[in-house]
């Protein structure tokens, strides 16, 4: 086959399938990311869920007792397979879960979460919010508070968990714990920024923006 002749490299991965679950509690969305994650094949699409969970605290493999809830307040504390400490999830927060074969799109881990927080940063932007990176301390920020949280886990080469973007939701919950292992860690919102969404509307936004970001097929590509 001649230069002339071949095909143009194909430059873009397929979108993973967008799922709506809408509200639903945590226990039973985490045990079938699990099932979903050690069912899949080679041929089997990515996913992104897109939900929010009912009031509930999530404690990361890395996660130590110093960092649980100091008030005994009625909030279940789960822990899981993750990376990461410790946050909360409750509604009015937009969560999404990447589902995605790692090795089938040529990402690393890192890469993966460097996608998640670009796509994250990309959504503020739309609005004029002006997201970023914290170094060794994964997730995106809104000058000194924390707006999104990112934790996940990959297993035979494919990931699952994902982020979470506060949007419009009781902040409280947070200052009974060290969010993500950090004492005293500032937290923030879109309705505080003067963003009026809901979180399933936000969270729709970050799935596109994920899905673009999770699209590029290109080497040169730095989020």
């Amino acid at each position: 086959m001649t230069e002339r002749t071949r095909p143009a490299p194909i430059t873009h991965y397929p979108s993973p399938i967008t799922r709506h679950l809408g509200l639903v509690d945590y226990v039973p969305t985490y045990e079938a990311m699990r099932e979903f994650t050690a069912a899949r094949g080679p041929e089997t699409p990515d996913e992104l869920w897109l939900l929010e969970h009912p009031p509930v605290y999530t404690m990361g493999q890395a996660g130590r007792e110093a960092h649980l809830p100091r008030s005994g307040a009625a909030i279940p504390v789960v822990r899981i397979d993750r990376g990461g400490q410790i946050t909360y999830h409750g509604p009015g927060q937009a969560v999404v879960y990447v589902l995605a074969d790692l090795r089938r799109r040529g990402l690393t881990v890192s890469g993966l979460v460097r996608r998640i927080e670009q796509a994250v940063i990309d959504a503020l932007a739309a609005h004029g919010i002006d997201g970023a990176r914290r170094p060794g301390a994964p997730g995106v920020y809104v000058g000194p508070a924390k707006i999104a949280a990112l934790g996940l886990r990959v297993r035979g080469g494919c990931s699952y968990h994902g982020v979470a973007l506060n949007v419009d939701m009781d902040l409280a919950p947070f200052a009974d714990i060290d969010p993500c292992g950090y004492p005293g860690l500032a937290v923030t919102q879109l309705a505080d920024l003067g963003v009026r969404l809901t979180a399933a509307q936000a969270g729709e936004a970050l799935a596109e923006a994920l899905d673009a970001r999770l699209a590029i097929r290109d080497s040169r590509f730095t989020p």
